[in-house]
């Protein structure tokens, strides 16, 4: 039958053609003649009205893109409103995102491997402190020169250039020599100066000397981990998604081979050197992929180039929200400094086992920031608002399941994974305690990271991300200096996860005025709805942890009953992603 999928251009010719079955009933996927290789590129005429094809509560998938988009010159003018769409088999997307997550998962297994190394050799005391306070440059490098600023700068600029039907190499000569050069810049006034930084960032830590040594040796992460997110991004826009999702599995490989090879002999000193031979294996592991993309790209520019897209007038913005971002955690050193020795042992423990649910929602954005990146590229804004509503539902779907797991097991959780060796029974305590208060802020978390790349995809340089993660880092920084001297780590906890919470507000609020109209309206009950099902899960995976004596039981029987408990509350509040992902794990559903 002919007619016209929801949301469709109402000029445009649709055709519904069999695809299988889904649930014992004949599924249909709707195409574009021009899409359909069997008819003519040409549009058809528009058809007589047709109804549309059944509405179910699970929402049109849109589509992720796993390999690299073919170029084309856009056309001068505004497209006609009879234009089709390109679309992609969504299951490519899907393909795109288990394999990045299947990769994320043995990076951040092989990281809480890592923890376990230094909470067991070290346990959470002045050595472990020292290491931590080295971590923040690696913590900081990795949001500002992977994670964010170098991927909200470079994916749009690489995905730009296809939309113009460039390749890479013009732009990789532009840009490159230039970020190599103040990054080795960076890196030795680092290492020069890590006396001072020691002192800036912890005044008041036991132990300085190792604090430094540490310091000098993870400095080198500025470097490498400039490289490692400039071939990242390179390699997302291009729709190769492997090899940027293995670098931390590497880079952690990297870290415990050295760590459980020469703490005897070097003590935390060995997990420092441990950071920058994984940041080197970081580079390495990228390179064979980034070197076929430039091999199989064009020697030539197909069009006028833009400007250098690490200019300062691009580059400021996406840098201070980045370090405004990342300052939350030196807001919390500098406050949990003074306490006793451990408080930022178990502040650390804590955010980094937390922050996995996170670091997994962010996953569905980075796969599909590409996807964004070329449809305001391209002017489709209309495409944009999908995609964006469409992440900020699933990444909170996926962070609130993580958080209710998080709060029900806590010291289950921390049992497991530390308490042995150095970490004692009340470090697992104090661990999960203040993890339970990280956990309040993980939507927050969560938001901020899915709602920022649609404001670096705009053509233009906005400060107002930077402005927003300001007032927040005000907020953070207010509420720890009043709490710490009550609550200790655990107010500095509360602050971070308030701060966060105060930046994706204000992130939602201005998306709109700044890059993509999302309706607010149409966004917050999904959430909403999501929430109140995660209510219920955390609420039966508390009852059922406390029912247990043994730890490994009790968190094994929790990660079952947990998202058990969520899928079927999701269901009766009828959230709509929840239908739509089952049937996508069973294969039963739409592709």
């Amino acid at each position: 039958m002919t007619g016209q999928p929801p949301g469709a251009e109402p000029t445009a010719s649709w055709r519904a053609r069999p695809r299988g079955t889904a649930g014992g009933l004949p599924r249909e996927v709707w195409t574009h003649p021009a899409d359909d290789p069997r008819t003519d590129a040409r549009p058809a005429p528009p058809p007589p009205a047709a109804p549309e094809p059944p509405d179910v509560w699970a929402p049109h998938p849109d589509p992720i893109d796993l390999p690299p988009p073919r170029p084309h010159t856009p056309a001068r003018g505004p497209a006609p409103a009879s234009a089709p769409v390109s679309r992609e088999p969504s299951s490519r997307m899907a393909h795109a995102a288990a394999a990045t997550a299947g990769l994320s998962i043995a990076g951040s297994v092989l990281g809480l491997v890592r923890d376990q190394g230094i909470a067991h050799f070290f346990g959470a005391g002045a050595e472990s402190d020292a290491f931590l306070v080295a971590w923040t440059i690696p913590e900081i490098a990795a949001t500002v020169l992977i994670e964010d600023a170098m991927a909200l700068l470079m994916v749009p600029a690489f995905s730009a250039a296809l939309a113009r039907g460039e390749g890479p190499r013009a732009l990789v000569r532009g840009t490159l020599p230039r970020l190599l050069a103040a990054l080795a810049l960076l890196t030795a006034a680092l290492a020069a100066g890590a006396g001072g930084v020691v002192r800036v960032l912890a005044p008041g830590i036991a132990d300085p000397a190792t604090a430094a040594a540490c310091t000098r040796l993870t400095a080198l992460t500025v470097l490498t981990f400039g490289v490692a997110g400039y071939l990242s991004a390179g390699l997302r826009a291009h729709r190769r998604f492997a090899a940027p999702a293995a670098i931390y599995a590497a880079y952690n490989t990297g870290i415990v081979a050295v760590l459980f090879t020469l703490h005897g002999r070097f003590g935390v000193r060995a997990a420092a050197a441990g950071v920058a031979v994984g940041g080197v294996l970081m580079i390495t592991t990228q390179l064979p992929s980034f070197r076929r993309v430039l091999k199989s790209s064009p020697a030539r520019s197909a069009g006028p180039r833009r400007g250098n897209p690490l200019r300062l007038a691009l580059l400021a913005p996406v840098v201070v929200f980045t370090l405004g971002r990342q300052a939350q955690v030196l807001v919390e050193r500098f406050f949990a400094a003074p306490l006793p020795a451990g408080a930022i042992s178990h502040l650390n423990y804590a955010e980094k086992v937390a922050q996995l649910p996170m670091a997994l929602s962010v996953m569905i954005v980075t796969v599909t920031f590409p996807v964004l990146s070329r449809a305001l590229a391209d002017g489709d804004r209309e495409q944009a608002r999908r995609r964006v509503e469409r992440d900020l539902a699933l990444a909170c779907l996926v962070v609130l399941l993580g958080t209710s797991y998080v709060i029900a097991c806590a010291p289950q959780i921390i049992e497991v994974l530390f308490q042995r060796g150095e970490f004692t029974a009340v470090d697992t305590a104090d661990t999960a305690t203040v993890m339970r208060v990280y956990a309040l802020g993980l939507l927050g978390q969560s938001l901020v990271g899915a709602l920022v790349r649609p404001y670096f995809s705009a053509a233009g340089p906005t400060w107002y991300p930077a402005a927003a993660m300001g007032c927040g880092l005000v907020v953070t920084a207010v509420a720890d200096a009043a709490a710490v001297g009550p609550w200790g780590a655990y107010g500095i906890a509360a602050g971070n996860a308030l701060g966060i919470t105060v930046t994706a507000a204000l992130l939602l609020r201005g998306l709109g005025a700044h890059t993509v109209a999302v309706r607010v309206a149409a966004v917050a009950p999904r959430i909403g709805r999501i929430a109140l099902a995660a209510l219920c899960a955390t609420a039966a995976g508390w009852v059922l942890a406390h029912r247990l004596a043994d730890p490994a039981v009790a968190a094994g029987a929790c990660a079952v009953a947990v998202p058990a408990v969520f899928a079927g509350a999701a269901l009766a509040v009828r959230v709509p992603e929840v239908p739509y992902l089952l049937a996508t794990v069973t294969r039963k559903g739409r592709p």
